[in-house]
């Protein structure tokens, strides 16, 4: 016998991960955008994780900082679409990372919002990514976190 489909919501529940409440916008612009059947986020930081890797943040720590703010991206789409299994596929993740001059271990810390997706959404969660070095992030946060998704052509949202 088959199983049934497990929801992302019920793969976090597995992980022992729940969806944190949303977080404020810190200027005049909006959590995420729909255009068409493409969702695109502004970035999320973390209000646990500052300061900058290579210097005051390790790289384990900088993965943990990924994850958490892969967590609040998925709070907004959460917000967004009312079930995360409306999420057809991840698109593409841009990853910032605050680092020192010499810091060069950007992939290893994003891995951490790229590992999640892929444990919430299989292979709907494999995505294009970019990790790029900043020299500082606002707040000093340690990482912020942007993504597309493609979701399911239904119109969606607050109508």
């Amino acid at each position: 016998m088959e199983k049934a489909l497990v929801t992302p919501e019920e793969r976090l529940k597995e992980l022992g991960l729940t969806l944190p409440a949303p977080r404020q916008s810190a200027g005049n612009y909006v959590s995420c955008v729909r255009t068409g059947n493409l969702i695109f986020t502004s970035g999320q930081g973390t209000n646990e994780y500052r300061g900058r890797l290579g210097e005051d943040v390790t790289i384990e720590v900088g993965y943990d900082a990924a994850r958490q703010c892969m967590l609040n991206l998925l709070t907004v789409l959460k917000q967004e679409l009312g079930e995360l299994s409306k999420v057809k596929r991840v698109v593409k993740v841009l990853g910032f990372v605050n680092s020192s001059p010499d810091f060069t271990d950007q992939p290893k810390v994003m891995n951490g919002a790229s590992d999640l997706l892929v444990q919430v959404f299989g292979e709907r969660g494999k995505h294009g990514r970019s990790a790029v070095g900043m020299a500082q992030l606002p707040l000093n946060n340690a990482v912020e976190v942007e993504m597309v998704v493609e979701v399911e052509d239904e119109e969606v949202g607050l109508g």
